[in-house]
């Protein structure tokens, strides 16, 4: 079993930054792939960045240049850095973790950029 908890989620006007953050806790050494998605008001969830513990990087169309993921293994933690925030990244964002046998959700967290 993996747990996550999340925060940095928050209101920002158009063109500012937020950080989340996810820490892991349980059997952590299962995980290898750890990123975010969100969804949006009746839209499906979609990816929006992974990383893996070799720290390479998937990101979405939308947000590469703007968005920056990142690890720290040694504390079981993933970062989701957004920069350059447009009305349309509006939406709950949730971290994910990968491993062999199950894939793991956090609870959520709200980013609502303002115009």
């Amino acid at each position: 079993q993996v747990q996550l908890v999340e925060s940095g989620g928050g209101l920002v006007q158009a063109g500012g930054s937020l950080r989340l953050s996810c820490t892991a806790s349980g059997s952590i050494l299962s995980i290898n792939p750890m990123g975010w998605y969100r969804q949006a008001p009746g839209k499906q969830r979609e990816l929006v960045a992974t990383i893996r513990r070799s720290d390479s990087t998937n990101y979405a169309d939308s947000v590469k240049g703007r968005f920056t993921i990142s690890r720290d293994n040694a504390k079981s933690t993933v970062y989701l850095q957004m920069n350059s925030l447009k009305p349309e990244d509006t939406a709950v964002y949730y971290c994910w973790v990968g491993t062999p046998w199950y894939d793991y959700w956090g609870q959520g967290t709200q980013v609502t950029v303002s115009s």
